[in-house]
């Protein structure tokens, strides 16, 4: 594999921004921004060996400074919503930045989306790999002890783009971590993906309120418009998903939580290209774009519409920090939070 490194832009605070490059031998190609630690790019080929970038994103650094619809970054501390920005560890009670109605979504205001990571390039046994690594400092975004995180990116020539996620603090904290593209199989430019084919291993999802919230309680997609188990098109059911906008936003348990098992995978008929998610993590998140609404311009100054692209987010359920009986993301001193991600492309 061959990375190449380039300046993409500066910081308003004076900061320059790198750009890397993936290249496997194949001629699959990934490029990240070290703000964010953001896919900004990720051309896959097609059934006619077409070469096609398939992540939504903006044309330059300005578009990720903002970044409200967290295109390609990764978000945390901890990804999804904690409701009211509210939790307690160990009797002592912590308040985090509200920004998504009542509850603080995917980490706070000036989360890990939107800080710049140190990188550099790692060789491992004739593997190559993008490190990035940022301290987040006891007390950033309301976080309790000084978290310190490292993401592992790579490009497989069997077409797999890795991200493997390790982080570490000094005090007990929260930690759910995951990457948030918006992916568009016929090419990020080419319309909505109603058409794509999803499966998703799962046989329950997480009952939530009005404001996304879990109940603590999960039912069965058995008989609903979000069962994937047997594959079937994103838009074939999405009008009866009662939501405003109307979408998927659901977190799914997956099947044999806790390996590294396929989670998902999804087929676009148009282009042949198929995508498929592996995690180590219990759950996913799927996102159909709904609140995407022709206002936000994108690469090739393309205003991206309502499905214009899917999320796919590895991650624990949210608000897993009030939820005792959901599987714990508490780490504590002297532990590693360890995830892993897959995203293999076929045709």
């Amino acid at each position: 594999m061959i990375i190449n490194k380039a300046k993409y832009g500066v910081t308003p605070d004076g900061q320059e921004v790198t750009e890397f490059t993936l290249i496997n031998d194949n001629g699959l190609k990934a490029k990240v921004i070290n703000f964010g630690a953001s896919i900004t790019e990720l051309h896959v080929p097609d059934k006619n060996n077409h070469f096609d970038d398939i992540v939504l994103g903006f044309a330059d650094l300005n578009g990720y400074l903002v970044n409200e619809p967290y295109f390609g970054c990764v978000v945390g501390r901890v990804a999804n919503r904690i409701a009211k920005g509210k939790f307690s560890i160990g009797g002592q009670n912590y308040q985090l930045p509200i920004n998504n109605g009542n509850n603080c979504l995917h980490g706070g205001i000036q989360a890990l989306h939107k800080v710049l990571w140190d990188a550099k390039i790692e060789t491992i046994d004739n593997s190559s790999f993008i490190v990035f690594t940022y301290e987040s400092k006891n007390g950033e975004e309301g976080f309790p002890g000084n978290l310190k995180v490292k993401l592992f990116y790579s490009l497989s020539n069997a077409n797999e783009l890795i991200i493997r996620y390790e982080a570490t603090s000094d005090q007990a904290t929260p930690v759910n971590l995951t990457n948030h593209s918006y992916f568009n199989l016929s090419g990020a430019q080419s319309g909505n993906i109603l058409n794509h084919e999803l499966y998703l291993n799962a046989d329950r999802y997480a009952l939530s309120n009005d404001e996304l919230i879990p109940t603590g309680k999960f039912k069965s997609v058995k008989g609903t418009p979000l069962d994937f188990t047997l594959p079937c098109k994103i838009g074939e059911r999405i009008n009866q998903i009662n939501s405003t906008p109307v979408g998927y936003d659901h977190s799914y348990l997956l099947n044999r939580p806790h390996e590294k098992v396929l989670a998902a995978r999804v087929d676009d008929p148009k282009s042949g290209r198929i995508m498929e998610v592996f995690t180590t993590q219990p759950s996913i998140q799927l996102y159909t774009s709904n609140f995407l609404n022709g206002t936000i311009k994108g690469k090739e100054d393309v205003f991206y519409q309502q499905y214009q692209g899917f999320c796919l987010e590895t991650q624990h359920l949210p608000d897993s920090v009030n939820q005792p009986e959901f599987p714990s993301i508490i780490i504590q001193p002297g532990e590693t939070y360890r995830h892993v991600v897959i995203y293999k492309f076929l045709k």
